[in-house]
């Protein structure tokens, strides 16, 4: 029997990564995505909800979007209303698939709230080498624009730029090609399972007090 799993999705490549490889999976079958935001933007890509639902659209997929109060909100908070949220979307979820890498405590932390309620914790990518990962998704031709850096580790000019070998070879040695340290978050306006692509007209970038973000509009929906 195949299980049926709903994924954490971001709007990144880590979270493509992770559907790509449950929908080629003999033993999960996916049955939405859900993602989390406040006022309307995921939190750290910053990502506008009706993005999000456009990635859900062309991945013929439904989308659970759960409201936050805040970007970090406490544990208690942040666990009820995600599992609230499942519980209520009216799918046969038996699991929650994630797209983390590190083997840094996430795993025990996601599993104290999701296994409680019932469902299985899963992990496509979890303790897998970053650099294998980052060619698998250029592999895959999953297209990624960085839509948000870490001025403390990255350049703002990177905003905007698509994610290439030619990016990840020239990034300094100390950050993450996957950027799994937070280093910078990603925006997939194309994969092998979206009907047709997302395309973007950059608008500029916005400073913050210590992240940069590509700011756009839809050109194509």
């Amino acid at each position: 029997m195949m299980k049926n799993i709903i994924i954490s999705w971001s709007s990144g490549k880590d979270s493509t990564l992770t559907l790509e490889r449950l929908m080629e999976s003999e033993d999960y079958h996916v049955v939405g995505l859900y993602t989390t935001h406040v006022n309307g933007e995921v939190p750290f890509q910053v990502t506008p909800l009706s993005v999000v639902e456009m990635q859900a659209q062309r991945l013929g997929l439904p989308l659970v979007a759960i409201e936050l109060p805040a970007v970090f909100p406490s544990n208690e908070i942040y666990q009820s209303k995600v599992i609230q949220g499942i519980q209520t979307s009216g799918l046969p979820v038996d699991g929650i698939a994630f797209g983390d890498m590190f083997c840094n405590g996430i795993v025990d932390y996601r599993k104290s709230y999701v296994e409680p309620a019932g469902y299985e914790a899963i992990f496509p990518l979890l303790g897998e080498d970053s650099y294998t990962l980052a060619k698998e998704i250029l592999q895959r031709g999953i297209e990624t624009v960085m839509v948000t850096v870490d001025r403390n580790v990255l350049p703002e000019s990177i905003c905007g730029r698509f994610y290439t070998q030619e990016l990840i070879d020239n990034l300094p040695k100390h950050v993450d090609p996957c950027g799994e340290d937070g280093e910078f978050h990603t925006l997939v306006v194309h994969s092998q399972y979206f009907s047709s692509s997302i395309e973007l007209e950059h608008c500029g970038i916005e400073t913050a007090e210590r992240f940069s973000h590509l700011r756009y509009r839809v050109v194509s929906d």
